[in-house]
C-alpha cells in the first residue's frame, strides 16, 4: 500500500463532514456522572467545537482512505495540552473519558483510535506549515466568547526546552556524527560507499559510540579523534567529488557532519588536526547531536541545557481567566530581549495587544520601553537589570542609583549637591 510523504501510514484523505451534535446518552450519563460539570464539559458548552474539518483540508491529498475527523484530532490536542497528557494517554482518555467523549460528539460505546494518529496530525501540521493554526483559531473563538481582548494585562516570560538527545562530549559527538552519515549514506549508494571505506571502519562505527568504550587518557583520545577527523574528511571529500551520485551532499546527516567538521576540526599540512577548547566556535553555535541539529547549548541564570526556548505569553487581568495569547519557540541561544517587538507585533496583528505588559528583565530596555508606548500603546512593565558598571561594584564611586534626576527640569544631581544639565 503506498504511502502519503508527509505521514508514517497508508494515504488518508480528509473529507469535511458536518459535525454531529452531542449524542443524546453521552450527554445524559455526563450530566449524571459530572453534575457540577468539569472544564472539559465546560469547554463544550461555551465554546463549541471550536474547529472544523474545512481548516485543514489543504493538509490531506484528495485521494485515499478516510481519516480521523481532523476538527476532532484539534480538539483533543487542545485537551491533552490543557491536562498534559502524552498522546497514549490522550487516546485512551477518547475511548474511557465520559466528558471526553461529550466534548467529541461521541457515542459512549464508541472505541476512539490509536494515539500514533496524533503525532502525524501534528506532522501535517508542521509540514503544511500550520504550526499556529490550532491556537489562531482558538484564540478567535475566546474573542468571540469576550474572554480575551485588547487592552488589559498580559505578561510574557521564556522556559529552556530539553531537546530529545542524549548528552555527548566532544569525542562521542563527532564519532556519532560521522557514524550518522555512513548509515544515511548506506542507505542512499550502499555499492558506492562499500567501495570508499576501509574494514576497520566497521570495527570502529558499526556501534554507537559511548563514553565506556572510548580510551583513557589525552593523548589517546586526540589521537582517536583526528583518526575520526580523518575518516570523516575522507568521506567528505568523496562525495563533493565530481563523479559522486547526485544528491549525497544534500542528505541532513552529511550536512551535520561537514558543519560539525568546520567546528571540531582544522587542515594543517594536509592532515587533520582536533581544535583545542580555545579554539572552538561559540557553545550556541555548535552541534551537540546529528539528529538534532538546530538544538543548541544556552545557559538562562543558573539552568544550562541543550534544546530550544520557548516563549510563552498570557493573559494575566485579576478576575478573569489566565489564557495563553501568544507562543513562540526559538533557538536557545536567542535572547529574551530580541523577541519583545516580535511578541508585540504578534498581539497586535492579532488585535490583542495589552495595555499593560509584565515582562521579565530579560525582555526589556529603554529603547523598547519607548518604542512600545510609542507604536503600539503598550506600557512595558519590568524589573531594572542590575549595574554592572564599575562604579557599581567599587565603595569608592557612585552608581547610577546614587544620583537624583530630575525629568521636569532634565537636570540630574549628584550626592555632592552638584548638578548637571547636559
Amino acid at each position: 500500500m503506498r504511502r502519503h510523504p508527509q505521514c508514517r501510514g497508508p494515504i488518508m484523505s480528509l473529507k469535511p463532514q458536518t459535525i454531529p451534535s452531542v449524542p443524546e446518552t453521552t450527554a445524559t450519563v455526563a450530566r449524571a456522572a459530572f453534575p457540577q460539570g468539569t472544564a472539559v464539559l465546560r469547554l463544550r458548552d461555551e465554546l463549541g467545537t471550536i474547529y472544523q474539518d474545512e481548516l485543514f483540508a489543504a493538509l490531506y491529498p484528495e485521494r485515499g482512505q478516510p481519516a480521523a475527523a481532523a476538527w476532532r484530532l484539534a480538539l483533543v490536542s487542545v485537551l491533552q495540552f490543557l491536562e498534559d497528557l502524552p498522546d497514549r494517554q490522550a487516546a485512551d482518555a477518547v475511548r474511557g473519558r465520559i466528558d471526553w467523549k461529550y466534548a467529541l460528539s461521541l457515542d459512549l460505546t464508541d472505541p476512539g483510535f490509536d494515539f500514533s494518529v496524533l503525532s502525524e496530525f501534528r506532522d501535517r501540521l508542521v509540514a503544511g506549515e500550520q504550526e499556529m493554526l490550532l491556537l489562531e483559531t482558538l484564540l478567535v473563538r475566546l474573542k468571540e466568547a469576550g474572554l480575551v481582548k485588547s487592552g488589559g494585562r498580559q505578561r510574557s516570560d521564556s522556559t529552556h526546552v530539553l531537546a530529545a538527545i542524549r548528552g555527548l562530549n566532544r569525542l562521542e559527538t563527532v564519532g556519532e556524527t560521522l557514524r550518522a552519515a555512513l548509515n544515511s549514506l548506506a542507505e542512499a549508494a550502499p555499492a558506492w560507499l562499500t567501495e570508499r571505506i576501509a574494514p576497520d571502519w566497521f570495527e570502529r562505527y558499526g556501534r554507537r559510540v559511548e563514553e565506556y568504550r572510548l580510551p583513557k587518557g589525552e593523548t589517546a583520545r586526540t589521537a582517536l579523534a583526528e583518526r575520526i577527523g580523518q575518516d570523516g574528511h575522507q568521506i567528505l571529500a568523496a562525495v563533493y567529488a565530481p563523479g559522486a551520485p547526485t544528491g549525497l551532499h544534500a542528505l541532513p546527516a552529511v550536512q551535520a557532519l561537514r558543519q560539525t567538521w568546520v567546528h571540531q576540526f582544522y587542515l594543517a599540512d594536509e592532515q587533520v588536526r582536533w581544535r583545542t577548547a580555545a579554539e572552538l566556535p561559540p557553545a550556541g553555535q555548535r552541534h551537540d547531536s546529528p539528529y538534532d541539529v538546530e538544538a543548541r547549548y544556552a545557559n538562562k541564570r543558573s539552568v544550562t541545557w541543550v534544546g530550544y526556548k520557548v516563549h510563552l505569553t498570557e493573559t494575566c487581568d485579576a478576575g478573569a481567566p489566565h489564557l495563553i495569547t501568544h507562543v513562540e519557540t526559538t533557538p536557545a541561544p536567542v535572547s529574551d530581549i530580541a523577541r519583545t517587538a516580535p511578541i508585540h507585533e504578534a498581539l497586535v496583528a492579532r488585535g490583542l495587544a495589552p495595555a499593560v505588559h509584565f515582562l521579565d528583565a530579560g525582555y526589556v530596555d529603554a529603547p523598547l520601553l519607548l518604542a512600545s508606548q510609542a507604536e503600539h500603546g503598550i506600557e512595558m512593565v519590568g524589573p531594572v537589570r542590575p549595574d554592572a558598571s564599575w562604579q557599581g561594584k567599587s565603595h569608592q564611586a557612585y552608581d547610577l542609583g546614587a544620583f537624583t534626576i530630575g525629568w521636569d527640569t532634565r537636570t540630574v544631581t549628584c550626592p555632592q549637591g552638584q548638578t548637571a544639565t547636559s
